[in-house]
């Protein structure tokens, strides 16, 4: 459990330095590995291990991996969709065959969720190879899409895989999990190892179920403190991101722990992974708890193993967070790590609002924003466009009440002030598209969002500018027209 990993022991083989930075509200600790002998080549001696290096050593059929070993690892899912897995396929078959088999025709899953909801040719064809290719291998989990005009009549349709993978229960404590998708990081929420791979890796993996990695050092952030009612998940990995730069775990494991995290829920958690890529990660992990175990009953019946870090594993360094300290952030333009305090970005003029993605676009997003909402007795002030990651949480969107609102769901406040209609589950405009894409930014404007990045061009537009938010922070910024910090609502 993630409490164990906080052993006083820890101490014992760290050299700790003590950093402090002009961050508002928050002291960090970093904590530095000191050089470590080299056991002796006789006799059998083992290293404690961190989570990622046990998931790596149990895959690879390894006793013992430290970090910079390359092994080969048997991959539990491999993950792919419409952009990636013809580009996937073609490999495939160029290298193993045209009539070769795929490795396991039941750790496959294809999701189509990018490019879906638009008349353009080349992107509805993706899909069409997509289907001929789960036909021809009898793949058993292929989630299609056929009729555009109506997701709805689309019972296989999910919506974006890295939701998709959690609510059909293909993410596992202990296992591995690949995906032709930078977020397929996400899924570390469950305890697992999850990260993306390009094109030819993944073409590899289909033909083998191996895949060669190298077994990447590991970053621990320790986050105490209650979770203060103005913030969410998306508020700590944005400020985690601020604190080490976009380039601050390349290649890097970034492994969440304390009690704060503890008290997260799962899609939370899922937030907090989904973005470790965005500051160079390699991949990052939860340990698994109760909350885990709840959450994936009755959505899978295959046996996993939680692992855990060792009290005495090496982490590259550690940093401590009291979050109860924190304040709601956003990324400026154009980078995830431009953080700042969105109280300082009070005057910044906005002309849209998007919630949805991977990131912040599953059923307690939409929550969240419905409750800001809901505390303001406001209208929007500007296009607030809603796309639900999946066509589970667009059900959720009609169906679930939200709390304190007498029995409202987010649909009918949505309604009541002013936003737009939830759209088709998708990634939608997240990282642009077609240009008939619903909510691309196609001029160049000023948008609040809760996705993941906000390069130039990244949703549309090169010259459009995204602050990345919190769907507090989204939804209050819709009120106001401006960008706001959501402690004036709630």
């Amino acid at each position: 459990m993630a409490s164990s990993l906080l052993s006083p022991s820890f101490t014992s083989f760290l050299r700790t330095k003590r950093c402090f930075k002009a961050v508002p509200r928050k002291i960090i600790r970093c904590a530095i590995a000191a050089p470590q002998r080299q056991p002796s080549t006789t006799g059998s001696v083992r290293t404690a291990m961190t989570m990622t290096e046990k998931i790596l050593a149990r895959a690879s059929e390894k006793a013992q991996l430290t970090p910079g070993d390359n092994v080969w690892v048997n991959v539990d899912i491999l993950m792919t969709h419409d952009v990636c897995g013809p580009g996937s396929i073609g490999i495939f078959k160029r290298e193993f065959g045209e009539d070769a088999k795929v490795w396991d025709r039941e750790k496959l899953v294809i999701i189509p969720d990018h490019y879906i909801f638009t008349s353009d040719e080349r992107a509805n064809r993706n899909v069409d190879i997509l289907r001929d290719f789960c036909h021809e291998q009898n793949i058993k989990y292929f989630y299609d899409i056929k009729d555009l005009s109506n997701f709805k009549v689309n019972p296989d349709y999910k919506g974006v895989c890295h939701v998709a993978l959690a609510q059909e229960g293909h993410c596992r404590p202990g296992e591995v999990l690949l995906g032709t998708d930078s977020h397929t990081c996400t899924a570390g929420a469950f305890g697992q190892f999850a990260t993306g791979i390009g094109n030819t890796d993944a073409g590899f993996v289909l033909g083998t179920g191996k895949l060669l990695l190298k077994v990447p050092p590991t970053l621990r952030f320790v986050m105490d403190g209650e979770m203060p009612d103005y913030l969410l998940s998306k508020d700590l990995i944005l400020q985690i991101i601020g604190e080490i730069t976009v380039a601050g775990a390349t290649y890097k494991s970034m492994e969440f722990v304390g009690t704060t995290v503890e008290s997260l829920t799962m899609e939370e958690r899922m937030t907090l992974c989904n973005m470790v890529v965005e500051a160079g990660g390699k991949n990052g992990v939860v340990p698994a708890d109760s909350t885990t175990f709840k959450y994936l009953e009755g959505k899978t019946s295959l046996p996993y193993e939680p692992v855990y870090s060792d009290d005495q594993a090496r982490f590259l360094a550690e940093y401590r967070f009291d979050v109860s300290k924190l304040e709601p952030v956003v990324a400026k333009p154009h980078s995830p790590d431009n953080r700042a305090l969105a109280r300082e970005c009070k005057d910044v003029k906005i002309d849209r609002v998007y919630i949805g993605s991977c990131t912040g676009g599953k059923t307690e997003d939409f929550m969240a924003a419905a409750k800001v909402f809901l505390a303001s007795g406001k209208q929007v002030k500007v296009p607030t466009f809603l796309v639900p990651a999946t066509q589970k949480v667009w059900m959720d969107l009609y169906s679930l009440p939200v709390p304190g609102s007498g029995g409202k769901t987010c649909s009918q406040i949505f309604e009541e002030v002013g936003c737009d209609t939830p759209a088709s589950p998708s990634c939608g405009a997240c990282l642009g598209g077609p240009k008939d894409t619903y909510a691309r930014m196609n001029e160049p404007k000023v948008c609040v969002s809760t996705t993941n990045r906000n390069f130039p061009g990244r949703m549309g537009h090169k010259e459009g500018q995204i602050y990345l938010a919190s769907p507090y922070t989204a939804a209050a910024s819709a009120l106001t027209g401006y960008v706001t910090d959501p402690r004036e609502f709630l």
